[in-house]
């Protein structure tokens, strides 16, 4: 009776195990999804832990009771049919009643219909781009680069880590809460994986494929995740943050994003009748250089040997001004050198050539303007 009243102790003290608030557990989450995810884990890990108790506690028993020096003698018995039949019928119940509420979960996490809000997600090495392509039936019309602002000398030890250490970046996702979000993942390049762990989401980016996910948030916040799939050198300087607002405060974010994009194309097409000096694009060229391009080449210009070209004294920072934009701006097939086109403005891609070929003593002299930018682009259209 000892061991049967310990056996049902243990079991009385499991829900007091499930640690809901350590990080020894996974997260309750945000979502009515991860919820969900959450609860069956807990009731998997329950189950796994009734038959761990009874099978050791049944044989640990029976280890005791039946010892040789008791003088007990072992039972003689072959193919019995009905211990046959119970240790195979007992797990296809569990397992049945184990499938039934995975099986719920999973439907629930594919189904990404009548969706509020749809956003592209594209992974490149090593950043995120966000597509904002319907809002409630209207088209979105937002889109943005999101890049970890962690600096190079926390990176480097030069200073003291901060809070979010790697989770931080410039410009964040911004979605409502109490709307039904819709994710459409994908790649420019290699495998990558979208995983926020308060939402249960956790899908791979595959290029030249569409992978979908949805959640929806039920507590304002901010949510941090990162890439999830081994993508290259930088990949662990990948993060993923997530701002979810109210439903008012998203609209008013929306809109003024939306005057945001088209205040910055007025700005680009204002700028190519200006002429800057080259003490204001070598001040933003070096800003746009140390959150774009030293993970690669190196803050000093120096790269990396074997793995990323240097810049100092190179032919393309030495060489033709044009072949440098046009490196820049289409960048280089087959290696991890993006195309920066798209993700920069016309003044930041004339500051950072412009950089690239008067820094580490290079000189050249050289002082690109973004009406040269505009038109290399259009030339190439």
């Amino acid at each position: 009776m000892g061991v049967v009243r310990f056996t049902l102790w243990l079991i009385l003290l499991i829900p007091q195990l499930s640690f809901a608030n350590s990080s020894l557990n996974m997260r309750v989450g945000v979502t009515d999804i991860s919820e969900n995810v959450y609860q069956l884990h807990m009731i998997i890990f329950m189950i796994c832990c009734v038959i761990g108790i009874i099978v050791f506690g049944l044989m640990f028993w029976a280890i005791f009771h039946h010892r040789k020096s008791k003088g007990v003698k072992p039972a003689q018995f072959h193919e019995s049919t009905k211990i046959e039949i119970l240790w195979t019928a007992i797990p296809f119940v569990i397992l049945i009643g184990m499938a039934v509420p995975a099986t719920k979960a999973l439907i629930a996490m594919e189904d990404t219909s009548k969706a509020d809000l749809t956003i592209k997600v594209t992974g490149s090495q090593w950043k995120w781009h966000y597509e904002y392509l319907t809002y409630q039936g209207k088209k979105g019309d937002v889109d943005f680069y999101s890049i970890m602002s962690t600096s190079q000398d926390q990176i480097t030890n030069k200073e003291g880590k901060g809070e979010h250490y790697l989770l931080e970046v410039d410009k964040p996702l911004v979605i409502p809460t109490d709307k039904k979000v819709r994710f459409l993942i994908t790649s420019d390049d290699v495998i990558h994986s979208w995983w926020v762990p308060d939402f249960a989401v956790k899908k791979d980016a595959n290029p030249g494929f569409i992978n979908e996910a949805w959640a929806r948030v039920n507590t304002p916040g901010t949510y941090r995740g990162q890439c999830a799939e081994l993508c290259g050198k930088d990949h662990g300087f990948m993060p993923v943050v997530v701002v979810a607002k109210k439903p008012t405060e998203f609209d008013a974010w929306l809109i003024e994003s939306q005057k945001e994009k088209q205040n910055e194309a007025q700005a680009d097409q204002a700028l190519l009748s200006q002429t800057l000096s080259k003490e204001e694009l070598m001040t933003l060229g070096q800003q746009v250089y140390m959150s774009s391009c030293a993970a690669c080449h190196q803050p000093t210009g120096l790269g990396i040997p074997g793995v990323f070209p240097a810049l100092k004294s190179s032919p393309i920072a030495l060489g033709d001004v044009n072949a440098h934009i046009d490196m820049v701006l289409h960048g280089t097939p087959g290696t991890a050198m993006q195309a920066f086109a798209k993700q920069l403005t016309l003044k930041q891609l004339a500051a950072i050539v412009t950089y690239e070929r008067n820094a580490w003593d290079n000189n050249m002299g050289d002082v690109v303007q973004p009406s040269q930018i505009k038109a290399r682009i259009g030339g190439d259209e």
